[in-house]
């Protein structure tokens, strides 16, 4: 009797160790996004990643309980097709620029992580955490200084509409050596307009401080980063 409680708590406990090891990986990997307040952020990798885990034991599972009959990759494999729709979702597109594909590649890559520790590869798991992270850590500041390519980043004016009005902006965002890429206008009546910059900011301003130097307009009334969407 002893001897079968004493394997249901260590059964029990190797289950929870995975779960909590899937846990913890998906959010290394997503703490990544969350700091760049992308769509799937922390908690998402997480559950990716800790359901991908239990779906690869359940399978396992399965197959020790009812033998050869089963396929016990059959269910995990869903996983690899369900995790597409789910990046899809966070894919977004703005004019010709797409993006969130590296955090839909993300997610893609914690259900892998989950599914191999679902299965009992740490050791895989563990290389592809780390690769992941240099990858998303590292390289995103290598890209920055080899290629100096600038993320381009949004921000909403609300303001009088009034002549001359988008001119002072663009002077301003000129003077602070912002690139406007796109804009938007929105009129939102009472002699008020809605606009939406598309910019890229160089490395010495920031969008806080572009949105207050925004705001010290004349006839500004509120500057925010809620988006109106580039289609």
């Amino acid at each position: 009797m002893n001897f079968l409680v004493d394997n249901l708590i260590t059964e029990y406990l190797y289950i929870g160790i995975r779960l909590l090891l899937a846990a913890i990986c998906g959010g290394l990997v997503g703490l990544e996004r969350e700091t760049r307040n992308r769509p799937a952020g922390l908690r998402t990798h997480m559950l990716v990643c800790v359901g991908s885990a239990l779906i690869m034991m359940v399978s396992t599972h399965i197959y020790a309980l009812f033998g050869s009959v089963n396929d016990p990759g059959r269910i995990a494999a869903q996983v690899v097709t369900g995790i597409g729709f789910l990046g899809a979702g966070t894919i977004i597109r703005q004019g010709n620029i797409v993006r969130g594909l590296t955090t839909a590649a993300g997610l893609w890559v914690v259900s892998g992580i989950g599914l191999a520790i679902g299965v009992g590869f740490y050791f895989g798991a563990f290389i592809t955490v780390v690769l992941a992270l240099l990858i998303l850590f590292l390289l995103r500041w290598v890209e920055g200084k080899i290629f100096a390519r600038g993320e381009y980043e949004n921000v909403v004016v609300e303001m009088k509409d009034m002549p001359g009005q988008i001119g002072k902006i663009g002077t301003l965002m000129g003077n602070l050596g912002v690139n406007i890429r796109n804009v938007i206008i929105e009129d939102k009546g009472e002699d008020t307009v809605i606009i939406e910059f598309q910019v890229t900011l160089p490395s010495h301003i920031s969008r806080n401080r572009l949105m207050v130097e925004l705001s010290q307009l004349d006839e500004v009334i509120k500057v925010s980063e809620q988006t109106l969407g580039f289609i």
